[in-house]
């Protein structure tokens, strides 16, 4: 299974140890090097690269756009994964600004920023008018764990996935690490030129800081994730526009911010406001 290797393990059951085999998801440091010069490295799973290349180098600022990126050849070594794109010259320079010295990230998702401007961006303000449904956010959860294989065979991996108005799971992406989760999907929506702007984003997460910048820069009006958000998370998304719902499990959900997009009509109309 490509992203898993299925691997000797022990298991320990009713008071017995009993030799046997089981799939664990992998996790490779991945480089990407734009133009030939290095600038950082994740611990990822090696699926969907070129995905993930596209959406990193999108929500981090680097690219503009998909006309930005010229290619991105794969070029597997001893140590990882060395993710090679070429791109334009103003994505160079726009590089070169916000350049920093990364080794990796932790979950804070900040780590080897120089400066708090490279952190807290100027995000673009949703001026979308889609509104989404209870019933559309509900299905987007119930129905994403049938798209997450990789989660089902190792239990370790998060997903992000882009839902169609009523809630229909359009696009997936697994990944390790929930950044990259996201980071895939938004390179996915990119390269399928994906109007984002009709449907949301749903996550298997918390909703920090950087799922909500991420969010944003990819053009949703919605972030629906299953845990909570943080209180930069709320403050990012109410600037930005977006409506950010968290503790999305069941048949409820927490609404932090823009509320008016959540279209409640069919719930009253039905006398089921509760």
């Amino acid at each position: 299974m490509p992203g898993a290797a299925f691997l000797p393990v022990h298991r320990l059951q009713g008071g017995m140890v009993t030799p046997a085999r089981d799939w664990v998801a992998e996790e490779v440091p991945v480089a990407l090097e734009y133009n030939g010069i290095s600038h950082a490295v994740m611990l990822a799973t090696p699926l969907d690269l070129p995905d993930f290349a596209l959406g990193f180098s999108i929500t981090e600022g680097i690219l503009d756009g998909r006309s930005e990126l010229y290619g991105v050849e794969e070029q597997p070594g001893e140590s990882g994964i060395t993710l090679r794109l070429e791109v334009s010259a103003a994505a160079m320079a726009r590089l070169k600004e916000r350049r920093r010295s990364m080794a990796g990230r932790t979950g804070c998702g900040l780590c080897g920023s120089e400066t708090l401007a490279q952190v807290v961006r100027v995000l673009p303000a949703f001026v979308g008018s889609a509104r989404f449904t209870p019933t559309a956010m509900q299905r987007a959860m119930a129905d994403l764990g049938e798209h997450q294989t990789l989660q089902r065979l190792t239990g370790a991996v998060h997903a992000a996935a882009w839902c169609m108005p009523d809630g229909g799971i359009g696009l997936v992406r697994e990944d390790i690490g929930r950044h990259n989760a996201l980071d895939k999907l938004v390179g996915a929506m990119v390269a399928a030129r994906t109007d984002a702007s009709t449907g949301f984003i749903a996550i298997t997460s918390r909703a920090s800081f950087e799922m909500v910048q991420k969010a944003a820069l990819a053009g949703v009006g919605l972030l629906v994730a299953v845990s909570a958000p943080t209180t930069l998370a709320v403050a990012t998304a109410d600037a930005a526009g977006l409506t950010l719902a968290g503790f999305a499990r069941g048949h409820g959900a927490v609404i932090y911010t823009h509320p008016g997009r959540i279209d409640l009509s069919a719930t009253h109309e039905s006398g089921d406001e509760h």
